[in-house]
């Protein structure tokens, strides 16, 4: 019996995404930016006028940019897609 013979066959590719998919993770992400954008807006007014951001207002503005990154992970997840392993063979 040779060593060839011995080895496991290969896993199957993963299937691919659907465009429909990809197009939904985006527009879900480009809505997630508005309350980032709106954030980022108003904790700059806020700064510009009185010289901090009040503080019943930074709980607010913190939220909205989490939210943001949020769709922009979202919307990077969804242009870069799924990777296959470097090394089909190993698996963790």
């Amino acid at each position: 019996m040779s060593n060839i013979e011995s080895l496991p066959s290969p896993p199957p590719p993963p299937a691919p995404r659907s465009g429909c998919l990809t197009a939904i993770m985006a527009i879900a992400g480009v809505i997630l930016l508005l309350p980032g954008f709106c954030a980022l807006l108003f904790g700059g007014m806020s700064v510009v006028e009185d010289g901090r951001i009040a503080a019943d207002m930074a709980p607010l503005v913190f939220l909205g940019v989490v939210i943001g990154i949020g769709g922009v992970a979202l919307i990077w997840a969804a242009i870069k897609g799924r990777k296959a392993p470097a090394h089909p063979g190993t698996r963790p």
